[in-house]
């Protein structure tokens, strides 16, 4: 090969380099964004080895399946212990999803910072209760220089679930689809407040209890976030605000005292009490009503307007603090206000989520009334 040939190689091999780089550079591309709680976080986008600890569906959603094919990890408890008949849906569709590897759930206290660093992630994202309760390995896990974006749908207030679609959007490269999904959820709550506004009527009180004890036991209720802010969302005067801030049971008197006028008790599909409320992928719809009855069979409910009128409703737990959970202040709404949404669908609106963002399709028991 004479010399000149061999130079003329060697410069189209540098170029053809060069040009790959350029190509490389453009694809990913450092980004500053405000997370929910104000933080500014530097991340290399797109992402491609993300370790996720909460709102899977949401992430999803926002993201479109293909967004799983750069998750390297999972706080799997706080999806397939929580509720475990929504990830055998998932599983069932997408059987990679039980080969990310657990790193460990927050509020079980058994998530490993050590595990996460040996997944060498690109990004973090975690729950705003996450973040907080992680304290001091927070520091650990940036020092590797491990950036985390915290997002919150747990407040339940528009504001931060539409940030928190933003901020997915952003991580995911799908800013389209995040608009999308949070102007349907706040022009969804807009709709309701307008309605209930326009109804003239006065609050009815509320009382909404997280059914994972059964009858015998009052469990905990909701004051600002949560189901006590779908409530208070829905039109509902929720009796728990001026004893509860956040989540915490109520005095069994205090019930009795505040005479609901509604009750809402939220269950799941994971229940250890045989007598808890079942809701949720897989629940038939007789079942759960048999043990939404026996919550009326509590001393002294007979007496509540609640039960008087069969005002007594039963939720699905994981159908709160996500996307979709605008169907379920829907729902409350119109038990509340039942004049002011004859024409709206609740329930079908729920399923239409899923349908028109996500893969999968729930078939169960997701609302239900004690008639």
């Amino acid at each position: 090969m004479s010399s000149s040939v061999f130079k003329r190689r060697a410069v189209a091999g540098a170029l053809a380099l060069a040009l790959l780089a350029t190509a490389t550079s453009a694809l990913a591309e450092i980004k500053t964004l405000t997370d929910v709680i104000g933080r500014q976080v530097k991340v290399d986008l797109p992402a491609k080895r993300v370790v996720l600890g909460f709102y899977f569906e949401d992430y999803m959603a926002v993201g479109g399946e293909k967004a799983f094919d750069s998750v390297v990890g999972l706080s799997r408890e706080a999806w397939e212990g929580w509720v475990p008949a929504n990830w055998a849906m998932h599983v069932a569709h997408r059987p990679s999803l039980k080969d990310i590897p657990d790193v460990g759930e927050v509020e079980a206290q058994n998530f490993s910072v050590e595990k996460v660093l040996s997944l060498n992630p690109d990004l973090l994202i975690l729950a705003d209760w996450q973040y907080q309760a992680l304290g001091a390995d927070i520091k650990r896990i940036e020092k590797q220089g491990i950036p985390i974006a915290v997002v919150d749908f747990n407040a339940q207030t528009v504001e931060r679930h539409v940030a928190s679609a933003r901020v997915l959007g952003t991580l995911t490269g799908q800013d389209a689809r995040a608009t999308e999904i949070a102007d349907l959820y706040a022009a969804s709550l807009k709709q309701v407040a307008d309605r209930v506004k326009a109804s003239g009527k006065p609050q009815p009180k509320v009382y909404v209890e997280f059914g994972n004890k059964g009858p015998e036991e009052y469990s905990f209720t909701y004051g600002k976030n949560m189901w006590g802010a779908m409530a208070t969302a829905a039109g509902g005067n929720n009796i728990a605000t001026p004893f509860v801030e956040w989540w915490g049971p109520l005095n069994p008197e205090q019930v009795l005292a505040s005479q609901p006028d509604a009750i809402f008790i939220a269950g799941r599909e994971n229940n250890a009490n045989p007598n808890a409320l079942p809701m949720g992928q897989g629940v038939k719809i007789d079942d759960a009503r048999a043990k939404l009855k026996g919550f009326e069979q509590r001393a002294g409910w007979s007496g509540l307007p609640a039960v008087k009128n069969g005002k007594v409703y039963g939720v699905y737990q994981g159908a709160s603090r996500t996307l979709s959970d605008f169907a379920m202040v829907q729902y409350m709404a119109k038990q509340l206000y039942p004049e002011q949404f004859k024409d709206v669908d609740p329930l079908a609106n729920y399923l239409n989520f899923y349908k028109k963002y996500l893969p999968v399709t729930p078939e169960g028991t997701f609302v239900v009334g004690v008639k």
